[in-house]
């Protein structure tokens, strides 16, 4: 079977890398679809996965956003639903891999008559989408999608509890090799040193990039009322035009005088072995 994958983004967050774990073993019968280019397409290219971009400045519509402000966004979205609807007839299968890939995965879905799978990783609700995105992401879903993959319980929950056709919603965990996450314990000292960390203090890791409904801001309110010693550790970059938030991130540590207790770690690219 030969796969197209879909994703909007051209930088290496959550979804991204998980995509990467579930193309790879296809990379001799699939392309991926990028919406914009980016770091993640040296990422594929390195993994010898085959990809393409389909446009530099990508298809640009916020969860919040109203339907008709995402209007402005049609003269992008347009140029990349006529090469999605043309490279989908050289495969058997699409797989949109975040939300805004299946907006765009659904209509070339229609026109080429490939069926679609949506591997869904949002939270699918009234706190995270404007109510017009929300209608459009499950009603596209719905009637587009042959299968749907949660990555979660709580994101099939929120889908059905929108709408979403529960028959079509299969839960599916991201998988790894625990194997290759096993570090000594010498190199975790190691680590802690470097850190700055000793060696009783308590450590909470933050793995995301930093954005609101991720919810850094939360974690940081509640250090503050947990007794020392305990450090947050945020692992993670603003990727789509958040630097704001991270500024206010910045402002709350100082603030709640966590200076001492919080370090930012940016975006960290390991090589576990």
């Amino acid at each position: 079977m030969r796969i197209l994958f879909l994703d909007q983004s051209g930088k290496p967050g959550g979804a991204e890398l998980s995509l990467l774990d579930v193309a790879a073993p296809y990379r001799d019968r699939c392309l991926v679809a990028l919406f914009e280019n980016g770091p993640f397409r040296q990422r594929l290219e390195q993994a010898n996965v085959p990809v393409t971009c389909l446009s530099q400045r990508g298809f640009k519509v916020s969860k919040g956003q109203a339907w008709w402000q995402s209007l402005t966004s049609l003269g992008a979205l347009l140029p990349l639903l006529g090469k999605c609807i043309q490279l989908s007839r050289r495969f058997d299968l699409i797989y949109a891999n975040t939300s805004k890939a299946l907006v765009v995965g659904a209509l070339a879905s229609r026109w080429s008559g490939r069926p679609l799978v949506y591997h869904l990783r949002d939270i699918l609700s009234l706190e995270h989408f404007s109510r017009s995105n929300l209608q459009i992401a499950v009603g596209l879903a719905n009637r587009c999608a042959s299968l749907i993959i949660a990555n979660s319980q709580a994101t099939r929950d929120a889908f059905v509890a929108a709408g979403g056709n529960a028959a079509l919603c299969q839960v599916i965990y991201n998988g790894f090799e625990p194997e290759r996450y096993d570090v000594a314990p010498a190199r975790r000292l190691s680590l802690r040193q470097e850190l700055g960390l000793r060696e009783e203090d308590f450590v909470i890791g933050h793995f995301s990039r930093l954005s609101p409904w991720k919810g850094q801001h939360v974690l940081l309110d509640a250090i503050k009322a947990c007794p020392q010693p305990m450090t947050v550790l945020l692992v993670g970059a603003a990727l789509f035009g958040e630097e704001d938030y991270v500024a206010q991130l910045h402002r709350q540590v100082d603030e709640l005088g966590l200076g001492d207790r919080v370090q930012f770690l940016g975006f960290v690219r390991t090589s576990p072995s």
